[in-house]
């Protein structure tokens, strides 16, 4: 009976011991795992410059230094935006030049090769414009009578008259007219809609509206129209530009958006910005010698746009245009801009304004 309490305490221990055994092996082959899972990977890997959200000014240089924890690396191509600017076999620094790069914010993408594999990471930096625009003066040439129920929202001339689009609900319409002010054509919208922004592209007219989402396509001569379109890329249409291959349009951000001239659809946007940010309440637009104008709503302001870049290379300010007697002094607002290609003749108008000014503009 003594020998059987012996050998049964005995195989308890022998028990006791395979198990903390076991839970030993256990623990060592955790920390074993842990210790492989912490390697670093692909994922790690990081800009240490540019630090995101950088803000620099046109021209100047992009420093790019990468963070990898593998030094094993076949090769890296660099991106700004979706444009490869620099391929490296290495990981060493790099220097890009901002210069004729759109304003705004730019992504800027390292493409990491590794074995075969590719890993991207990435950044951005906000550039804004170097150039102080220029103030220009004006002095007016010729005054001709305006609509003053007409609450313009977009101007274009073309062979020797006026094409006009009106805004407000109940009242929107769009209008040819002699530069007398005399009603050649006209035909009035639906008073669903807020009639927005227009400009000519080859025997059409297309037009936008303010909130509903459609613009209408019309024939130039017999204001037929022809078809309507989806206006999708942003939420609201303010004014349109063509410049014989590319339609800018406007929606009262610092934004400009490039339009198909054929689907209409959007394919990009530049941002504008002068030397002390971004413009922001863009609203109508006129192409005049491979410049955007565009008014600034509620401003007397027109700013002069580069189009490559989104630069305001200058501001011509019409604060003191004798516009005469306003009668909607809540809607008095400058907006309409209107060029003569071929004569050089600059047009400007206001919302409900008695009159249409031709202006000639120097430094």
């Amino acid at each position: 009976m003594g020998r059987y309490l012996v050998v049964k305490h005995l195989s308890k221990i022998m028990k006791t011991s395979q198990s903390q055994f076991f839970i030993l092996l256990a623990i060592a082959l955790l920390i074993s795992a842990c210790k492989t899972n912490t390697k670093p990977t692909a994922n790690t890997s990081n800009f240490t410059s540019p630090e995101a959200g950088l803000l620099l000014k046109a021209g100047e240089t992009i420093n790019i230094k990468l963070s990898l924890p593998d030094a094993l690396v076949d090769s890296i191509q660099y991106f700004i935006d979706s444009v490869k600017v620099a391929s490296l076999k290495d990981t060493t620094s790099l220097s890009l030049k901002t210069q004729n790069l759109p304003l705004g914010s730019r992504l800027i993408t390292a493409k990491i090769f590794t074995k075969g594999i590719s890993n991207d990471i990435a950044t951005n930096i906000i550039l804004t414009s170097a150039i102080t625009p220029a103030n220009l003066s004006y002095k007016i040439t010729n005054t001709f009578k305006h609509d003053t129920a007409s609450y313009t929202e977009g101007l274009e001339y073309h062979n020797g008259f006026l094409y006009e689009s009106d805004g407000e609900y109940g009242a929107s319409s769009m209008r040819k007219t002699t530069l007398a002010g005399k009603v050649i054509q006209k035909i009035t919208l639906d008073k669903k809609y807020f009639g927005e922004g227009i400009t000519l592209i080859g025997n059409k007219i297309i037009q936008l509206t303010y909130k509903e989402g459609i613009g209408f396509e019309y024939d130039k001569n017999t204001f037929k129209l022809l078809k309507t379109f989806p206006y999708n890329h942003t939420l609201e249409g303010w004014g349109l530009a063509f410049d014989g291959q590319t339609i800018y349009n406007t929606d009262g951000s610092n934004k400009i958006y490039k339009l198909n001239p054929t689907t209409y659809q959007s394919s990009g946007f530049i941002e504008v910005y002068d030397d002390k940010g971004p413009v922001a309440q863009l609203n109508e637009l006129e192409w005049a010698d491979g410049k955007l104008y565009a008014n600034i709503y509620t401003s007397d302001l027109i700013a002069i746009i580069n189009p490559k870049t989104g630069e305001v290379e200058a501001y011509i300010s019409l604060i003191t245009l004798p516009k005469g007697e306003i009668e909607d002094e809540n809607n008095d607002v400058l907006n309409g801009i209107a060029y003569d290609a071929k004569t050089k003749r600059l047009f400007v108008t206001g919302k409900k304004w008695p009159n249409l000014f031709e202006i000639e503009v120097s430094k």
